[in-house]
């Protein structure tokens, strides 16, 4: 029996995030429901990065981190992390409980959100909801993020390994599957007039 949830992991720059935005993009050409957020890169002219924003899947952008030399708050790296900005856009879309829910990522900057573990938990049970998500690999020789290793130990939960190889293939394949399982999952869901 396939497993409801999905979450793909890789190297950096793998293209997780892409293949993630890929298939949230064909379920709704398809008119499913899609909600949840991904992180993306900003860089300077010269191509240098600079921080990275939250995106929710209506489009609504904020800053998740940004290069700062000097400033209070938690850090990843060279990054200062904007918690409060990520939680006014990525929470909310977690909480719907419906649909495919992309999370892209469990990672450290998003796990200084008190409220966002939480949240993940929540929406991977809730009866109603399909997650699409990613997580990190660990650095050589390093343990998993708990949370991570929470996540990707669920008996609800596959973990796709993406390469450049698989990558392209793997769109076609995760939404067909992610749609068959909201399909399955579609008698539960409240209609409009009983919700």
């Amino acid at each position: 029996m396939a497993k409801r949830h999905i979450f793909v992991t890789g190297p950096p720059g793998v293209g997780k995030t892409t293949l993630c935005t890929a298939v949230a993009a064909d379920l709704l050409r398809k008119g499913l429901c899609v909600t949840g957020f991904h992180t993306t890169e900003q860089r300077d002219s010269s191509g240098e990065r600079t921080g990275f924003q939250v995106v929710t899947m209506d489009g609504k952008r904020g800053e998740l981190a940004r290069v700062k030399e000097a400033g209070a708050g938690p850090r990843v790296g060279k990054y200062l992390v904007n918690v409060p900005s990520f939680e006014a856009l990525a929470l909310p879309t977690l909480r719907k409980g419906q649909g495919l829910v992309v999370i892209d990522e469990v990672g450290k900057m998003e796990l200084f959100s008190r409220g966002f573990f939480p949240a993940v938990r929540a929406v991977l049970d809730a009866p109603g909801a399909v997650v699409l998500g990613s997580v990190p690999v660990p650095r050589s020789g390093a343990a998993p993020l708990r949370e991570v290793a929470e996540v990707t130990s669920r008996p609800d939960v596959e973990v796709v390994v993406v390469t450049r190889e698989n990558r392209d293939r793997l769109v076609g394949e995760l939404s067909d599957r992610l749609s068959g399982s909201l399909q399955a999952l579609a008698p539960a869901q409240p209609t409009e007039q009983s919700a």
